[in-house]
Formats: structure tokens, sequence, C-alpha cells
């Protein structure tokens, strides 16, 4: 069973409002240093439910910005208004997003299914499992952990090289294999 049919998929009005208030977010920020708040109860049901997302920010082309949460916690609307200020001002690759920077800032939602965990008991196993395209990956091995959204699919096509540089960012070596290795996936509703 494809993972979305356990969430309900977000109408267009529901979208638009989610980037309005990301980029809401973002400009509060820059004014007043800080996340704008939202009252959940002020937007439709699907923004209230507890989703998890991630907000990312592009800049001609090139990213920005990318901060987001694995579990759901709390509202979705709230979720992305933190998660769009985070990626904007407290992504530790980058400096913080400057008042000229805010031109021609794409901003990118990501809206998680919960992570189901995978059963494979090798790694050819799990790499024949992988849907290209359609799966977010979160990769765990003890401390050392990892995830990477569908869209990174565009970038690493196959799915040996997606592990592999899964596998760094999770701060392992790309031939790290063990017993304890967990591979958990989940599925996103991205837009725009």
């Amino acid at each position: 069973m494809p993972l979305l049919e356990t969430a309900e998929r977000l109408s267009d009005q529901a979208r638009e409002m989610l980037q309005q208030v990301a980029e809401a977010s973002i400009h509060h920020g820059l004014l007043h240093g800080n996340p704008l708040q939202v009252d959940p109860t002020n937007y439709r049901d699907s923004l209230q439910a507890t989703r998890a997302s991630f907000v990312t920010l592009q800049k001609n082309g090139d990213l920005r910005g990318c901060i987001g949460h694995l579990e759901a916690f709390q509202p979705l609307v709230r979720d992305v208004a933190e998660n769009a200020y985070a990626a904007a001002f407290q992504d530790p690759r980058f400096p913080p997003l400057s008042d000229r920077e805010v031109d021609n800032l794409e901003i990118h939602i990501s809206v998680l299914t919960p992570a189901k965990p995978m059963a494979f008991s090798s790694e050819k196993e799990l790499i024949a499992q992988l849907r290209p395209g359609k799966d977010g990956l979160i990769l765990q091995d003890g401390y050392n952990k990892g995830t990477f959204l569908p869209s990174v699919w565009e970038s690493l096509p196959q799915p040996e090289e997606f592990l592999k540089h899964l596998k760094l960012k999770a701060g392992l070596p790309v031939t790290h294999w063990s017993e304890s290795l967990k591979v958990l996936r989940y599925e996103t509703e991205s837009f725009p």
C-alpha cells in the first residue's frame, strides 16, 4: 500500500496557505529575529493536523537552507512556520538570511508521511527495495543518523549511490554495514 494513503493529501488552498505562512515567517524573522507565531485554530483542519515537515530554501537554483522534523509532534502550520524560520536563519551550513537575499527566494515545503521501518538482511536486499524518486530514507546506526528527502533522487538517481551518500551524511563510511543498521522509509507531498 502506498504510504501517502495513510495521510491526507493537502488541497491546493492548504498548500497555498502553507506557502504564505512560510514566507511570512521568514519576513517576521528578518524584522523580529524569531519565527511567526501561528494559532493553529485559525487554519483549516488539514493544517491543524499533527504532521512533520521540511522547508527547503533555494536561491538561483542553489540550496540556501533546509530544516525540518522527521517526526510529527505539533500542528503542521506551526511546524512549517518554525522550519521556514530555521531554514532561513539557523541552518548551520549557511549564514543567516539577509534582507537582500529575500527577492527571488524559492520556498519548497515537504510534508512527510510517518516513517516505517524497512526489513532487509543485506545491503543488496535493501537496495532492491528502494523506490527512486519516491522514498525518503532515514538511516541510523548507533548515534549516527541521516536522512535524504525524496527530492535528493534528482541528483542521486541510482539506489546504490543514494545509499552511499546517505551513509556519508550519517557520518558512516560508504562501505559500512552492520546488523544494527536501521532504515526507515517515508514519502513526502512536496510543493510548489
